[in-house]
C-alpha cells in the first residue's frame, strides 16, 4: 500500500466526487454598508463558507454567527457580512505581512480615489494590494483590500536619524527625477542609494525616500497632492509585462518518490507527466518556440525542497515560470517563494488546496469539487430546461447527494420541475415509462455514479428507446462514467448521454492519436491506463503556459481571454478568485454520445 501512495493521492486529487460543495436556504442581508466590525462579501458559484472564511483569514464560525442560515446554505449572489480580522498594527514597511490588511465593500459612486482618502492608503498601494482590480472590477459590492501597513504619509516629514541628524521622508510626486532631487536637497544618487536601497530597480512615483536635510524647511517643496483623475486613471493602466524570447521554467516534482512508491504500480504518474511536458517542449520548438527547462527533484521529505530553495534560490529566482508540488506541504513552500520573487505558480495536481486564495502568482489547473459541481450543475440546468427531468435513486454505493441536492436547489430557484423516482426491479419497466413524457425530451440522472447503477437501468432505458420513439431519452452523468466505456459504450450512444467532466481526450481525433504515436515513439511505451492520462495533461499544461509566456510575456494573466489553446484532454478557463488571489481553472466539459455514434466535447465557461 505504501508504494502506491503517491499514485493514489493524485488520481485522488482527479478522479474524487466527494462535495465539498455549499448548500443554498437562508438569505442574508441585502446592502454593502459596511463599519468598523464588518464588510460585505457577494457570494459567487461555487464559493463555499470555508473558501470565504480561508480568504479573509477568519473563522468560520464568526461567519456563521454573523449570518443566521450560512450554516446551512449559502448560494451565489448572497450577501454576507464579514467580520474585519483583528490584529496589530501591521509594519509600515511590510504590507505582505499578516493582519497587514482591512477589507472594504464597493459603494455605490465610489472610486479609487475616495477609497484612497478615506483610508490614508495611496492609489499606488491599494492597486498594489490588489493585482486583479481594474476599471471592471472595481464595481459595487466587489471587495478590495487595504494594506494598513502603509498609510500615506505627507509629501514630506522631517525625522531625526540616530546619529541625531535631520533627514526628511520625502514622496515622489510624478515626473520627478533622480536629478532634480539631488539638485533640491543638495545630495547625490550615490547617497540615496545607500539610504534607499529599492531605488535600484528605478525611481518611481509614490516612493518615500529618506533624504538628507540640508536646506531650509521653507525650501522643502510644497505636497503636490494627486488629484481624482490622476488616481482613478491607475485603474485603466497598462499591466507591465517583459517579452521573453525563451520561457525558463522550474520543475519541481518529486520524481524518485514516485518511483519508489509506484515500483509495483502500472507506471509512475510522475514521470509521465514530465514526458509530457517535454513532448510540449518538442511541438512548440516545431513552432520556432524555445523553452528552457530547469529539473529538480524534490522527493517527498520537505527539507529536500527547502535545500533546493535554499542552495538554488538565485537561478531560481530568474525562471519565468514553477510547475510542481503534490503536498500541501510542498505547495505552501512553492507559493511562498514563487510570491516574494513574484513569479508565476502553476499547481498541477490537486484541487484541496488554499493558496490560491490569497496568492496572487498561482494558477490551480484542477477545479475544487465545489466549484466543479456548481459549474455541472448551471452547465445541465441551462442544457435540460425544457426537457423532463428525472432525478432516479437505483440504492447503489456512491450516491452523489451533495451534487443532486445543489442540482433541485438550483432547478427550484429557476422553477424548472423535476421528478423523482425510485427504482425497483420487478416494476421498472412500467414505473419509468409511466413517468416518461411523450410532449418533450426526457434526461434521466442515476442518484448513484457505480457502474451497478448503470447496468440495472441502461437495458430497459434503451428498449424503451429503440421500441418507443415518441420517448426521447437522455441521460445526464458523471466524469466516472468515461470508465465504463467497455461495458457501456452502445448504451451511451443509444441513449444519448450527456458526461460532465474536467477531462476527456477522443481516441478518434488526429491531434489525440498523434499524442499517443509521438508519445511511444519517444519513450517506447505507451501512457498508463488511467482515467487521467497524466503525459496529456502534462502535454496540454506546458502547452498552454508555455505557450502563453512566448506570445505574451510575463505578464500573459493579461492577456487569458486571448490564449486560444485546442487541448487534447484538459482544458483551461482561468479566473481570478478575489482582487488578490491567483487563478483557479473553471473551464469544464460536457461531453455528448450522440445517436449516431459520434462524440462531440463541449467547452462550458
Amino acid at each position: 500500500m505504501k508504494r502506491i501512495a503517491l499514485f493514489a493521492l493524485l488520481l485522488w486529487a482527479f478522479c474524487s466526487i466527494a462535495a465539498d460543495t455549499s448548500a443554498q436556504n437562508t438569505r442574508t442581508a441585502n446592502n454593502n454598508v459596511q463599519d468598523d466590525d464588518i464588510f460585505y462579501h457577494t457570494v459567487e458559484r461555487g464559493q463555499t463558507v470555508y473558501a470565504i472564511a480561508k480568504m479573509y483569514e477568519v473563522k468560520v464560525e464568526d461567519i456563521y454567527r454573523l449570518n443566521m442560515g450560512s450554516n446551512e446554505s449559502i448560494r451565489a449572489g448572497d450577501k454576507l457580512k464579514i467580520p474585519q480580522k483583528k490584529s496589530g498594527k501591521a509594519s509600515a514597511t511590510d504590507s505582505e505581512s499578516e493582519g497587514a490588511y482591512v477589507y472594504h465593500t464597493i459603494q455605490p459612486r465610489e472610486t479609487l480615489y475616495g477609497v484612497s482618502k478615506q483610508y490614508g492608503v495611496s492609489g499606488e498601494n491599494i492597486v498594489e494590494a490588489n493585482p486583479g482590480l481594474s476599471q471592471e472590477r472595481f464595481s459595487i459590492g466587489k471587495t478590495i483590500r487595504i494594506p494598513t501597513g502603509k498609510k500615506q504619509k505627507p509629501a514630506t516629514e522631517i525625522v531625526e536619524n540616530p546619529k541625531g541628524a535631520k533627514e526628511i521622508y520625502y514622496t515622489v510626486p510624478a515626473r520627478e527625477t533622480m536629478y532634480n532631487i539631488c539638485r533640491i536637497f543638495k545630495t547625490t544618487e550615490k547617497e540615496l542609494l545607500k539610504l534607499n536601497p529599492e531605488l535600484a530597480g528605478g525611481l518611481r512615483r509614490g516612493m518615500t525616500l529618506r533624504v538628507p536635510l540640508r536646506i531650509s524647511e521653507n525650501d522643502i517643496p510644497k505636497e503636490q497632492e494627486p488629484d481624482a483623475q490622476e488616481v482613478n486613471a491607475m485603474l485603466r493602466a497598462k499591466r507591465e509585462t517583459k517579452l521573453v524570447n525563451a520561457p525558463k521554467v522550474a520543475l519541481l516534482l518529486p520524481y524518485n518518490a514516485a518511483n519508489r512508491r509506484s515500483a509495483n504500480a502500472a507506471g509512475n504518474p510522475i514521470t509521465e507527466y514530465y514526458e509530457g511536458l517535454l513532448l510540449a517542449v518538442d511541438s512548440l520548438r516545431n513552432m520556432g518556440h524555445s523553452t528552457e527547462l530547469f529539473n529538480y527533484d524534490i522527493g517527498d521529505d520537505i527539507s529536500v525542497l527547502q535545500k533546493i530553495l535554499r542552495e538554488d534560490g538565485e537561478k531560481l529566482k530568474d525562471v519565468n515560470l514553477i510547475i510542481g508540488g503534490v503536498s500541501n506541504e510542498q505547495i505552501k513552500m512553492i507559493a511562498d517563494f514563487a510570491q516574494s520573487n513574484k513569479t508565476k505558480y502553476v499547481i498541477p495536481f490537486t484541487s484541496r488546496n488554499d493558496e490560491v486564495l490569497s496568492n496572487a502568482y498561482t494558477f490551480q489547473v484542477n477545479t475544487p469539487q465545489n466549484l466543479l459541481y456548481a459549474n455541472a450543475v448551471y452547465a445541465g440546468a441551462n442544457l435540460f430546461a425544457k426537457y423532463n427531468i428525472l432525478f432516479l435513486d437505483t440504492k447503489d454505493k456512491d450516491d452523489q447527494t451533495e451534487f443532486i441536492n445543489e442540482f433541485k436547489r438550483d432547478l427550484k430557484e429557476r422553477n424548472i420541475s423535476y421528478r423523482e423516482a425510485v427504482y425497483e426491479a420487478s416494476k421498472f419497466p412500467e414505473s419509468i415509462e409511466a413517468m416518461l413524457s411523450a410532449d418533450k425530451p426526457n434526461v434521466i440522472m442515476p442518484v448513484s455514479n457505480s457502474l451497478d447503477a448503470l447496468l440495472k437501468i441502461k437495458t430497459v432505458l434503451r428498449s424503451i428507446a429503440e421500441t418507443k420513439p415518441e420517448y426521447k431519452i437522455s441521460l445526464f452523468g458523471y466524469p466516472i462514467w468515461q470508465t465504463y466505456t467497455k461495458d457501456c459504450l452502445e448504451d451511451f450512444h443509444a441513449l444519448d448521454t450527456y458526461i460532465y467532466s474536467l477531462f476527456y481526450a477522443d481516441n478518434m481525433n488526429p491531434s489525440v492519436k498523434m499524442f499517443y504515436e509521438k508519445y511511444k515513439n519517444w519513450f517506447s511505451k505507451n501512457p498508463m491506463s488511467t482515467f487521467v492520462k497524466y503525459g496529456m495533461l502534462g502535454f496540454d499544461t506546458g502547452m498552454y503556459f508555455f505557450g502563453a509566456l512566448q506570445h505574451y510575456g510575463t505578464g500573459f494573466e493579461n492577456n487569458l481571454s486571448e490564449i486560444k489553446y485546442k487541448s487534447i484532454q484538459t482544458g483551461f478557463n482561468f479566473e481570478r478568485v478575489n482582487n488578490w488571489g491567483g487563478y483557479i481553472n473553471t473551464n469544464i466539459y460536457i461531453i455528448h454520445y450522440n445517436k449516431d455514434f459520434t462524440i462531440t466535447r463541449s467547452d462550458f465557461k
